[in-house]
């Protein structure tokens, strides 16, 4: 067991845990922040992106040893004032059908946000590739990214 220190959602915090244990499970289990999802376990589908330093990072295959010292931001800390753009957004264009893979839809188009204010389709395509949707709706997300994308 190791006690690792570090910020989430702006908030200092610690856990006492295995160093090896994934961040993911620190966040659901040790500090009831749900929002980010599992669902293949081994860093392939995307839906439990958080950001890491402002990276978005797959909490699923990331060891809380390597957190230490460091910020994450997950879907719960996105909008630092209420929803976040893209949060409105996504709302607003009904975007989820399940709605499962939707925090790492959101954290991922967040930070192709970050660092592109004005994506192209492609660009947008490009960024989001590495997040599964089952529901199939990537019109939907991609009409999304774009709004947000105005509204920032």
């Amino acid at each position: 067991m190791a006690q690792i220190k570090f910020k989430v959602n702006g908030k200092r915090t610690s856990v006492q845990v295995d160093p090896d244990t994934p961040l993911l499970w620190v966040l659901r289990d040790h500090l009831q922040l749900t929002g980010t999802k599992y669902s293949c376990g081994m860093g392939l589908c995307g839906c439990c992106t958080v950001h890491l330093d402002g990276q978005a990072t797959r909490s699923c295959i990331t060891p809380i040893s390597a957190v230490s010292g460091k910020t994450v931001t997950t879907i719960e800390g996105l909008g630092k004032d209420g929803l976040h753009p893209l949060q409105k957004a996504w709302i607003d264009d009904d975007v989820p059908q399940c709605g499962y893979c939707q925090p790492g839809q959101i954290m991922t188009a967040a930070e192709l946000l970050a660092e592109h204010p004005n994506p192209t389709d492609p660009e947008i395509d490009a960024a989001m590739d590495g997040v599964l949707c089952r529901c199939g709706t990537y019109q939907r997300i991609r009409n999304a990214i774009h709004k947000a994308a105005k509204e920032l």
